[in-house]
């Protein structure tokens, strides 16, 4: 959701039919109601975000993933809207004929230019272009930045494209003060990035420091703060991420500005057209915001209190004169709800419930809880029960996270709620391996630390039976990518542990994930994050498949760009070559996230079938 300029309007995506969406504006000041002005049919096109960039006027990126060759490759263009759905003007730079190559990349929102009417600052891939027999040619080429009229489309060059750059900040007032360049290493990307930084009113770029995005090594900027001059972002200290910011000037003082002994500081909150820096935030046993911005601090703490069922509340977008807000509260039981707060008279509107197809029923509170693994390490997680259960001798579901790169965190998860809907507890590790808890917790990551990260997913299983919440005999798996793959290879580890599998879009087979990379620049990246060793065979379900006693069910998309179709047709094949029986379900023009709630509807309704089958389930 979006507010305009003025605060007086909102813009909003609803999915629709298949992978299609909508984009709606609302006049709120007036009443008005809902009109739709853009839509996309999500064959191939879909809409990511839209911004307001006048009091009537958008900014849309849609994204497309398009075929090319013998692949399928992720394609965005952005495009500029008036709220009535009229005056629609491609924003991304047209290619010629004459172009070298095809850019799938079509820029992205660097600055709203407060106070500009309908221009913005775009971040754009410049193609060269160039026809035999003429002497005209466009010899530009990299990511640069361009102040661009999304009215007329007036176009004025603001940073000259540089080869390999990949990411410019802006300090939220016009004024593009950072610029990272990806290194590269035999002719693939290195994991690392060069930043460089422009000081005060200079146009010159001065170096900065380096990031390894693979290692979490050195620090990474998020954000400029103009008034303090300073670059504000994260870098490990003591084996964590830490909140720092630094001068951006010559000196380059760096100061720590805040850090748990605990956990990552991971998240950085920045509201309003002008992104400012507001505070940041970490996640325990639930996520926490810290606000450096006292009124935020109150308010925030104010409409948790005043709103029903309202523990996590976030800012989502503020008017130029940052008078009204929109505010998303939510919580465990609660999907969410859009408010429109205004500070001149204090007082809250409803807007619009995130999930309006929930409402009456009643949702299953989320429990943290600590579970003991075989070598004594207390791993933490999130235990989901049937509302009005008894909590003992139920049918239960362990659900290991994606990533692996990622962690579990407290709130509404519309996969733990289903199936707690249908009679299952539901337990959500956060395994070693996860990512958020330090160098310690994440080991080497998932896969390389593969051992470690399954035997915490398997303990999960045990802790369940052991405290009597599950039947030994009806105690299920269910995992989506990372966790697909946990899934697989725990009945690998565990054969008798679980007596269903169902995995969506899972890792199957660690060597072709690394050789699946060969031809793209990641390659170098995503072939040392797996390794090389013996865990590649021992750690690959697929290698593996004659030890998986359970019966497996797998649901995966024909154009998943994360993890190809061919892991689970090969376990698949490995499967049956073992003497098993596997489900495979493959969705046409579907990705890694399945975005078709028809697709999902099916996938859900034949996953809770699949297993109360299994489980001999009535």
């Amino acid at each position: 959701m979006s507010l305009s300029p003025d605060g007086n309007k909102v813009a909003y995506i609803v999915s629709a039919d298949g992978q299609g969406s909508t984009l709606f504006t609302v006049d709120i000041a007036n009443g008005g109601i809902a009109k739709p002005a853009l839509s996309a049919s999500g064959d191939p096109e879909r809409l990511s975000y839209c911004e307001w960039v006048s009091n009537d006027r958008l900014i849309c990126n849609v994204r497309m993933i398009l075929p090319d060759a013998n692949e399928w490759v992720s394609v965005n263009r952005l495009l500029a809207i008036n709220a009535d759905g009229t005056g629609v003007k491609l924003v991304s730079i047209r290619q010629g004929n004459n172009a070298q190559y095809f850019s799938n990349f079509g820029g992205n929102l660097i600055d709203l230019l407060p106070g500009d009417d309908g221009a913005v600052l775009l971040g754009r891939s410049h193609v060269p272009e160039e026809k035999i027999g003429s002497l005209i040619a466009k010899t530009d080429e990299g990511y640069g930045v361009d102040r661009v009229d999304t009215r007329t489309l007036a176009t004025k060059t603001v940073v000259k494209p540089t080869r390999l750059a990949t990411e410019y900040i802006s300090d939220g007032l016009g004024n593009v003060r950072m610029m990272g360049v990806m290194k590269t290493a035999a002719g693939y990307d290195s994991g690392i990035r060069r930043y460089m930084y422009r000081p005060a009113g200079q146009n010159d770029w001065q170096p900065f420091g380096e990031y390894d995005f693979t290692a979490n090594i050195g620090f990474n900027p998020y954000s400029v703060d103009p008034v303090e001059n300073a670059a504000y972002g994260f870098e490990k200290f003591e084996g964590r991420l830490a909140l720092y910011k630094v001068q951006l000037d010559t000196s380059l003082v760096k100061t720590k500005i805040f850090s748990r002994p605990d956990v990552d500081v991971d998240s950085l909150i920045t509201l309003g057209r002008k992104n400012r820096v507001v505070g940041f935030s970490f996640a325990t046993e639930k996520r926490q915001a810290v606000y450096f911005d006292t009124e935020l601090k109150k308010l925030a703490a104010s409409l948790s209190k005043a709103l029903p069922n309202a523990e996590m509340v976030y800012f989502g977008g503020m008017s130029a004169d940052e008078q009204k807000l929109i505010v998303w509260a939510g919580s465990d039981t609660n999907p969410g709800q859009y408010y429109l707060f205004d500070k001149a008279t204090k007082k809250v509107g409803s807007l619009f419930a995130s999930r309006p197809e929930l409402a009456g029923y009643t949702l299953a509170p989320v429990k943290p809880v600590s579970l003991k693994a075989a070598d004594g390490t207390m791993i933490p997680g999130y235990l989901t029960l049937p509302v009005g259960s008894t909590g003992k001798g139920l049918p239960a579901i362990v659900m290991p996270h994606g990533g692996p790169s990622a962690r579990d965190e407290w709130g509404f998860d519309w996969l733990a709620q289903y199936f707690a809907h249908q009679g299952f507890a539901v337990l959500q590790p956060n395994y070693r391996g996860s990512s958020g808890s330090g160098d310690d917790w994440y080991r080497q990551n998932g896969f390389q630390s593969w051992k470690t990260a399954i035997g915490d997913v398997n303990d999960s299983g045990h802790w369940l039976i052991s405290e009597g919440i599950a039947s030994a005999d009806k105690i299920a798996i269910f995992g989506w990518s990372y966790g697909g793959y946990a899934a697989l290879q725990s009945g690998v580890e565990d054969p008798g542990l679980f007596k269903a599998i169902v995995a969506v879009a899972p890792v199957t087979d660690l060597a072709k994930l690394k050789e699946d990379d060969r031809n793209y620049m990641s390659y170098r990246v995503t072939r040392d994050f797996i390794g090389s060793g013996p865990h590649i065979v021992e750690g690959s379900p697929a290698r593996n498949a004659g030890k998986i006693a359970a019966p497996v069910l797998m649901f995966h998309g024909d154009v998943d760009l994360n993890v190809d179709v061919s892991q689970s047709k090969f376990m698949a094949d490995q499967l049956r070559d073992a003497g098993k029986a596997p489900e495979l379900v493959v969705y046409k023009k579907r990705d890694h996230y399945l975005e078709d709630s028809a697709v999902r509807s099916e996938m859900l309704e034949k996953s809770i079938k699949f297993l109360k089958a299994k489980l001999q389930m009535k």
